[in-house]
């Protein structure tokens, strides 16, 4: 019988942190779940492990660099020369299912995520403290379950292509679910703002990182408000990221300051980011490597970037000329800097719509303006869907968003092929604005539904 891929995933991940498998031990099992979360036996176990969720994420594959290119070479930002043969195909839309994209890692933060939150922490060895520090890490692991469906369903889900589907949603593991069906999108985005509630319920302020390499109570609130942007839930994208602000944590990076932010780690502005060093780094196949004329350099940014920002903007110090060809010069400036998820800038625009879209037009306005100020930039007079999209095009510029914020406003999207020539545009609506679903995961399970426009 054909292997369940995501049940195949999950017990991979099993395995490789806890068991010792034979061939004949390939299903998963109650009795590896009870397994598995036996050997949790200590708040330092449970650290370990969702240290390994936090290095999925960082993957070349995912968050390190192959998620956050694909969707910006998707936009009118940039495009993809050729230069070593990569993104061409994601750039002009021909994905294949062949392809498993970000299926696997992050069905692998998954898995680990419901390890940790299955595990009955009232029996770990420890201190009290100790034992609130594993409630705090169980914390941590609702929301990178969160996220990691939260892609998922961006990626591969039917909300731009007229259909219900989204994806699996995946809450444990060994509790006899081995074929799991796709669910529906409202399904999928209850249970990740369901699980990014837990998270902020359960994490700690006491334990708060700093380094903001690790998810705290706030990254949770964060994420919620990108989450019900997304999906058209003002008031609680309005609420969330309220929570984010009135926290005093966090603020916006000054105009002076603004370059130089993408080159330090942890920063005031910063809110979620994944950890990178010298040492322990995606080398070449990292987003310097792609965006940089040094090395691979097949990300080019297009002219008409230029035209978005005004002269005085601080947001074209991070753009520059190698020779004739206009590159992202400033963020991710080089293999060992951290890659932020979320930031606060974003969170103000996140609140700042929300309002919009409820109706409060002087408390859009005002707080749409914030960003603009510190920029040395032109600011608004009114509030628009058009004005939202650009604020939030010259803001968030390279860090994957702008592909989703053009469909979730039902936007077509332009094709360019390596010779920067328009095709077809993509209209909303068309099959390709939905990655299909891999093809192993088809194949091992039948209750699996391929998207449309790709077989199966």
């Amino acid at each position: 019988m054909k292997k369940n891929n995501i049940i195949y995933i999950i017990f991979a991940v099993v395995c490789g942190v806890f068991l010792s498998c034979s061939t004949e031990d390939l299903d998963p099992s109650l009795e590896q779940s009870k397994r598995s979360e036996e050997a949790l036996n200590s708040v330092g176990d449970m650290e370990g492990l969702i240290k390994g969720a936090y290095n999925r994420l960082t993957s070349s594959g995912y968050y390190g660099r192959d998620y956050l290119v694909t969707n910006e070479v998707r936009t009118p930002n940039v495009f993809s020369n050729g230069n070593s043969g990569r993104f061409i195909t994601q750039g002009e839309f021909g994905y294949l299912p062949s392809s498993t994209y970000i299926w696997d890692d992050a069905y692998g933060v998954i898995a680990i995520a419901n390890i940790l939150i299955s595990r009955d922490i009232s029996t770990l060895e420890g201190s009290e403290e100790d034992l609130a520090y594993a409630r705090h890490i169980q914390g941590q692991a609702y929301a990178m379950r969160a996220l990691a469906h939260f892609d998922l369903l961006l990626t591969y889900g039917q909300q731009y292509t007229s259909g219900d589907l989204g994806v699996p949603y995946i809450t444990g593991f060994g509790t006899g679910d081995d074929f799991p069906s796709r669910e529906s999108i409202n399904s999928n985005v209850d249970n990740i703002l369901a699980d990014l509630q837990s998270a902020f319920d359960l994490m700690d302020e006491d334990f708060y990182d700093a380094s903001k390499e690790f998810m705290s109570k706030y990254s949770a609130k964060a994420l919620e408000s990108r989450v019900a942007l997304y999906f058209e839930r003002w008031q609680d994208a309005s609420d969330a990221a309220e929570a984010v602000i009135d926290s005093g944590i966090y603020s916006i990076v000054s105009a002076d300051n603004y370059a130089s932010s993408f080159m330090d780690d942890g920063g005031a502005n910063s809110i979620f980011e994944l950890a990178f060093s010298g040492t322990d780094n995606a080398g070449s196949n990292s987003l310097e490597f792609i965006y940089r004329g040094g090395t691979y350099g097949d990300i080019q940014v297009l002219e008409n970037v230029l035209s978005i920002y005004d002269a005085d903007d601080v947001r074209n110090d991070i753009l520059g000329y190698e020779g004739d060809l206009l590159r992202n010069m400033g963020k991710y400036p080089d293999r060992a800097s951290n890659v932020i998820v979320i930031r606060y800038e974003e969170v103000i625009l996140n609140y700042a719509e929300a309002e919009f879209r409820l109706g409060n037009n002087a408390e859009a306005l005002e707080f749409l303006n914030m960003v603009p100020e510190y920029r040395n930039a032109e600011q608004y007079s009114t509030v628009s869907e058009d004005n939202f999209l650009l604020e939030r095009r010259k803001e968030l510029i390279f860090e994957g968003q702008y592909y989703w914020d053009l469909l979730r406003n039902g936007r077509d999207i332009e094709v360019l092929n390596i010779n920067q020539n328009i095709t077809d545009p993509i209209e909303y609506g068309d099959y390709r604005l939905a990655y299909p679903i891999p093809l192993a995961e088809i194949d091992a399970n039948s209750n699996i539904t391929q998207n449309p426009g790709y077989g199966g």
